[in-house]
């Protein structure tokens, strides 16, 4: 017999239920009450993309050390689906727990002599308690909740306190919940002892939040000075567009006449929406949309016309499985090569690639800053990962002073004082033209805007040379970008080595947390976080030290390291792809294990010695 795990505030808790059961909510709750017992977790919400019926599973990492990423692995499975019951079952590490609906015995078959089962009544109880089955399914999710705190120590008080705060000021429905919540701990307690898996009292978190991504983009986005959102709902990134909407609600409203600063529309599609955004960015208003890949694809002609006719816009692509439908409620980080080249014809789009909520607020600020003074689409790409989940991370910070760039922009006095605008001239060399505000001045600053080609001064032309000229330009506005773009993030290893790992994105937490793996296993990796595009002379840098470098993403197609081979000249022989696909997020288990293999099977082509490298 396999003996008991037994860890204190570090192990893995999943819960195995059927979408549409109103799990979730209790699921959210046993979670929240392990932060409030002072210790860190790390959530993930699996859900299929239909209403009612299939499979959800929802992983509560209950980690003392912070680690926000998936480790791999699951401690105790509460499983309360039949239909997933075997692949649940097959997840339990050894020596882990077993949590299930007794009331019906299972044949000793549906078991592992290698786990801990645990069994507790909790249809019977219900029954016995309740008649009205919705009150049935409801409440029996509250009463394991009761039995799970009880076997793990957490503090019923605790949880009591949440269900006071969830149905504030409903008094009945308060002590409906409550009385649920105890049916499982007196069973527990009257049947059961306390398990190797333990939650203690610590002093963890501090005064850390618990923010989805989207949440706080929405933030961001208003923060960067947005007024205009125009959006088309689409699963992963409805709940951004909500998010800033009731952010505007609370901030974008003038205190004296109620007046509202802000239109948010829902469009008929997302062509509409991304239309409806670049006719607000020629306007100077700070606009944006939220989407998916499906979303972005509709779009690209729309891109296309702010690439070339040089109009600022912003896209939050919230990223999901694909091609076509794909898996919808699924992550991946699959639009990084579409979003870069979005449209047809040569165009090049800059990207910000933000790591959790932390980032996803200070980089939906800066897009709309890289916006106006590029004067093009800029991407942010999240994913569903870190959109749709809860992050413990830092307060939002926001510095007071900042004020936003807008750019090149020409002034009536600047047009009345006789200054020469030329709408696509080049007058510094960095590829940045001066734009002006429709109607700035009465007789001066005007211009078509236009999708066809034309000179520095607007006017059509589709002659060869002048064409060359623009496009030519729009590359040196390019070039100019990689040094506004946020620098990547080098973490170096311990000793001098040459072996590099690249990644971004949500894996970074998994990472980080797998960097110190391979340290404690005495394996070297110098990190490199890239957290935009195109990328900085800091990633050639990189490229350029290292014999032997991992990139690790989570699609099928290396699509980080074919951007780092097409823009960056990056050594395909030296580019190793580490690729996670499957919809999940990434584990730190997974890197080491993937790294690990192929760093036995793999020679490093024109290495050297350490100590060479260290001299």
């Amino acid at each position: 017999m396999t003996a008991p795990l037994a860890a204190v505030n570090d192990f893995v808790v999943k819960f195995a239920n059927v979408n549409g059961s109103g799990s979730a909510s209790a699921n959210s709750m046993f979670a929240k009450a392990v932060l409030r017992m002072g210790v860190p977790v790390a959530v993930r919400n699996i859900f299929p993309s239909n209403i009612q019926g299939l499979p959800t599973w929802f992983e509560v990492r209950i980690t003392e050390a912070g680690h926000l990423g998936r480790r791999g692995g699951v401690d105790m499975m509460v499983a309360m689906n039949p239909q997933t019951w075997d692949r649940d079952v097959a997840e339990i590490e050894p020596g882990g727990y077993l949590f299930y609906d007794s009331t019906k015995p299972m044949p000793p078959s549906k078991f592992r002599p290698d786990i801990n089962v645990i069994g507790v009544p909790l249809t019977a109880i219900c029954n016995a308690a309740y008649t009205v089955a919705r009150e049935r399914q409801l409440f029996k999710n509250i009463i394991y909740v009761g039995a799970l705190a009880t076997l793990l120590g957490i503090e019923i008080g605790v949880v009591e306190t949440l269900l006071a705060e969830q149905f504030e000021g409903r008094e009945r429905l308060i002590k409906a919940n409550v009385d649920a919540l105890h049916m499982g701990r007196d069973w527990v307690s009257d049947n059961m002892g306390p398990l190797g898996l333990q939650v203690r009292r610590a002093d963890a978190v501090g005064d850390r939040i618990f923010i989805e991504g989207n949440q706080a983009a929405g933030l961001g986005a208003v923060y960067g000075g947005a007024t205009v959102c125009a959006w088309y709902p689409i699963t992963p990134s409805t709940s951004l567009a909500e998010a800033f909407t009731s952010y505007c609600q609370e901030l974008r409203v003038d205190p004296q006449s109620g007046q509202a600063n802000f239109a948010i529309v829902q469009a008929e599609d997302e062509i509409a929406s991304i239309g409806m955004v670049i006719g607000a960015g020629w306007n100077g208003a700070r606009a944006f949309t939220a989407t998916s890949g499906p979303g972005v694809s509709l779009m690209t002609e729309f891109i296309g016309l702010s690439y070339f006719a040089e109009i600022p816009a912003v896209i939050f692509d919230v990223q999901r499985g694909g091609p076509s439908t794909g898996m919808p409620t699924r992550t991946q980080q699959a639009d990084l090569i579409g979003a870069a080249y979005a449209s047809h014809g040569d165009t090049k789009h800059p990207m910000l690639l933000p790591m959790d909520p932390g980032e996803c607020f200070t980089f939906g600020a800066l897009a709309f800053d890289l916006a106006d003074r590029l004067q093009t689409t800029v991407f942010v790409m999240l994913d569903l990962d870190m959109g749709m989940n809860e992050w413990l991370v830092e307060p939002l910070k926001w510095d007071e002073s900042r004020r936003m760039d807008r750019g090149k922009v020409m002034t009536y006095e600047e047009l009345e004082a006789g200054r020469d605008f030329g709408r696509y001239l080049d007058v510094d060399g960095d590829g940045i033209p001066f734009r002006t505000y429709p109607g700035v001045h009465p007789n001066r600053g005007g211009y078509f805007t236009r999708g066809t080609s034309r000179n520095p001064y607007a006017r059509y032309s589709e002659e060869g040379s002048v064409y060359v000229d623009n496009v030519q330009r729009l590359l040196r506005k390019f070039e100019t970008a990689k040094t506004l773009i946020p620098a990547p993030v080098l973490t170096r290893a311990s000793q001098p080595t040459r072996d590099g790992v690249i990644y971004y994105g949500s894996t970074g937490p998994a990472m980080h947390e797998a960097l110190g793996l391979f340290e404690a296993k005495g394996r070297r990796l110098d990190a490199l976080r890239v957290r935009g595009f195109p990328f900085n002379a800091e990633v050639d840098d990189f490229l350029a030290s290292h014999d032997r470098i991992f990139v690790v993403e989570q699609n099928r197609d290396a699509q980080l390291r074919t951007l780092l081979m097409a823009e960056n000249g990056g050594d395909p022989d030296r580019l190793i792809p580490v690729l996670h696909f499957d919809g999940t997020p990434i584990t730190a288990r997974f890197i080491v294990s993937a790294i690990s293999s192929l760093m036995d099977a793999t020679q490093p082509p024109g290495s050297r010695p350490l100590r060479e490298a260290a001299e």
